[in-house]
């Protein structure tokens, strides 16, 4: 075994095809040694989002390519290798399969043990690629399939403090981008769209904003946006759109910010770590207004490497080290599983009826 474990990942919970090569460091900051991301925009983008068939059958023809090209580029040889680490919920099970299949048949071979990862987890260990830490601390993630808010009691304990009853935030980035007209993958370049706009042109509906604790809802604000785009006839109006759209979702974070931090702070906690993690949590604006809600309430907000906020290879990794440390391994027969809530014991909140009252 070697004496600084590394450790391979890999990610293949929707459409991109990613692997990293890890290495722990006494810092308690790994190295990243590798990362490499391979997405599919070009096969979606006709489609205006992701096809599961499409995107496993590409994972299928590229895994090999993206191992080897990160394996090359870490000067890792595969005897190095303390551990395989690979995503294996939640997602499309099609695609988890992929990439846990290959994991599975690469720990075998190697005879190193295989270590199945929560992929939300991965989201949530992020900024430790590059930050020490310390549990707890308060989780916010915001990506395409999630947005919810999560105490960070320590590796696999989670309690949730509050989840989006109907679309995740990065769902609402990108059907708002669609409806404006905007390429897929619109999300991330919704915000540049904003940047041409008036954000006080259209006053746009904050749902379930003073009730439900630190819950959230978007559904409602998606609705309204696509009555106003039925009225919209220029590229000024989209763009004033878009900016409205992006203030009134900087708006609800920050007010739901702060009761996730009052929520937070009844478990009597020390520490005022904030962290803000997944693909959302690239987004410059919403960047900039967290830190604001959370100098304004003594929190310090810490957020991913813009390259790390999405997915990627390199935090399905560093849950794999940690775990690689507790001697936390997982047999060959571990299945994919679509749906994998970090907080087991939190109540289901999705759909018509829920009431938050």
């Amino acid at each position: 075994m070697n004496k600084s474990p590394i450790i391979l990942g890999i990610e293949t919970s929707c459409d991109e095809t990613a692997v990293s090569i890890i290495e722990d460091n006494e810092s308690g900051i790994p190295k990243i040694l590798s990362n490499v991301v391979s997405s599919q925009f070009d096969i979606h983008k006709e489609f205006g989002g992701v096809v599961p068939e499409l995107a496993a059958r590409s994972h299928v023809e590229k895994i090999n390519l993206i191992a080897k090209k990160a394996l090359d580029e870490s000067g890792v040889t595969l005897d190095k290798v303390s551990a395989v680490a690979a995503t294996s919920g939640p997602g499309l099970i099609i695609c988890l399969s992929v990439g846990l299949n290959f994991a599975k048949s690469l720990a075998s071979s190697l005879k190193v043990p295989f270590i199945g990862v929560n992929h939300l987890e991965g989201h949530a260990l992020s900024p430790r690629l590059q930050t020490n830490i310390n549990y707890p601390y308060l989780l916010l993630l915001i990506s395409g399939g999630h947005s919810q808010f999560l105490s960070v009691n320590g590796l696999g304990s989670y309690k949730r403090l509050g989840t989006t009853i109907d679309d995740a935030l990065g769902e609402a980035f990108d059907k708002t981008a669609k409806l404006l007209g905007i390429e897929f993958p619109g999300g991330p370049k919704l915000e540049k769209f904003a940047e041409k706009g008036d954000p006080n042109k259209y006053k746009l509906p904050k749902p379930i904003i003073n009730r439900g604790g630190c819950n959230l809802s978007f559904a409602g604000l998606k609705t309204a946006i696509l009555r106003i785009t039925k009225d919209i006839n220029s590229e000024q109006e989209k763009y004033d759109l878009a900016a409205s759209f992006q203030k009134t979702i900087e708006e609800i974070l920050y007010i739901k910010s702060k009761i996730a931090f009052k929520e937070f702070l009844k478990n009597s906690f020390k520490e005022k770590s904030f962290i803000v993690a997944g693909g959302v949590a690239a987004n410059k604006g919403i960047r900039k207004k967290l830190i604001e809600v959370s100098n304004e309430n003594g929190f310090k907000a810490i957020f991913p490497d813009i390259k790390l906020c999405g997915d990627n290879a390199a935090m399905i990794a560093m849950v794999g080290l940690e775990k690689f440390k507790l001697n936390q391994f997982n047999y060959l027969d571990f299945p994919a599983k679509p749906r994998w809530p970090l907080d087991e014991d939190a109540i289901f909140l999705k759909g018509a009826g829920v009431n938050l009252d």
